[in-house]
């Protein structure tokens, strides 16, 4: 596997465990949009490839954008043609689960299919988790052993992280983005205390990605004001329990690759050796059940 050179001081790869790819196409309706501005276009393993030479990355987890099959279909053949994409998190419709589980029939026969992602903060409803439709969804991909991504951006929606975790306890379910963080505002309590009582569940974990304001300026950030929420994840969650993403190309808003990973690799280097190797792979390769 091309990058395999670039390793964590405990000799696993160093895995960027959330970054998308995209055709902007008819059909693809709901996000990115022209207001987007420059997430509006195409974005193809070409486009990345070159960033994570920069950045030392040997391998990446690819996570959908699209609740259809048709960009999971995608997805996987860029993992076919790409052997630094180690895995796919694609889509199921969990709110049908007959069609959830005739799709993944087919979906655990690619090795590269790793985990599942529903747009909840798309869909328009904060509480979609708790849906007793959806329910029957979350207990298919705990029999199946699917992890599932999580990508809330309210309270209201992560509120609901933690009575699925202890529902279904052998389901493994990652936040995505520390759920959003409030940076760049003074008060963090009501982001606090529900990513608290998701932490609680020894079956959830957390990505340390996409910390950069939802709300103005996606670039007023820096590495200090990102500080408080990678100690506070730390605090809550553990390395163990914890995995690095870049968010690209979504990131470009908040000023690029580089930028970001740049920011999160100087505070993970504070860490010691051991806490730094899972965050910076072991963590990711163990919750997907990504090939060493």
């Amino acid at each position: 596997m091309a990058g395999d050179t670039q390793l964590t001081e405990h000799g696993g790869r160093v895995i960027d465990a959330h970054h998308h790819l995209w055709r902007l196409e008819p059909g693809r309706t709901v996000w990115p949009a022209p207001e987007d501005g420059p997430l509006y276009r195409s974005f193809g393993w070409g486009d990345l490839e070159p960033e994570l030479d920069a950045a030392g990355v040997s391998a990446t987890v690819l996570v959908q954008t699209a609740d259809s099959d048709e960009e999971t279909d995608f997805l996987l053949g860029e993992a076919k043609a790409n052997a630094r994409i180690a895995g796919v998190v694609g889509w199921l419709p969990l709110h049908d689960p007959a069609a959830a589980a005739a799709r993944l029939d087919l979906l655990r026969a690619d090795p590269a299919f790793v985990g599942v992602r529903c747009l909840i903060h798309r869909i328009g409803d904060d509480d979609w988790m708790a849906r007793a439709d959806v329910e029957l969804g979350f207990a298919l991909l705990e029999r199946n052993e699917i992890p599932y991504d999580v990508v809330s951006d309210r309270p209201r929606q992560l509120r609901h992280v933690a009575t699925v975790a202890a529902r279904h306890p052998e389901l493994p379910l990652v936040i995505d983005h520390l759920s959003k963080p409030p940076v760049g505002r003074p008060d963090h309590s009501e982001w606090r205390a529900a990513l608290s009582r998701a932490a609680e569940r020894p079956n959830v974990f957390a990505k340390l990605s996409g910390l950069y304001p939802a709300v103005g300026d996606p670039t007023m950030w820096s590495r200090e004001t990102i500080r408080p929420f990678v100690e506070q994840a730390l605090e809550l969650f553990g390395a163990d329990r914890l995995m690095l993403g870049s968010d690209w190309p979504v990131c470009l808003v908040a000023g690029g690759y580089a930028r970001v990973w740049t920011a999160l690799r100087e505070l993970v280097d504070e860490l010691s050796p051991t806490e730094r190797g899972r965050l910076l792979g072991g963590t990711a390769l163990r919750f997907y059940r990504l090939a060493e």
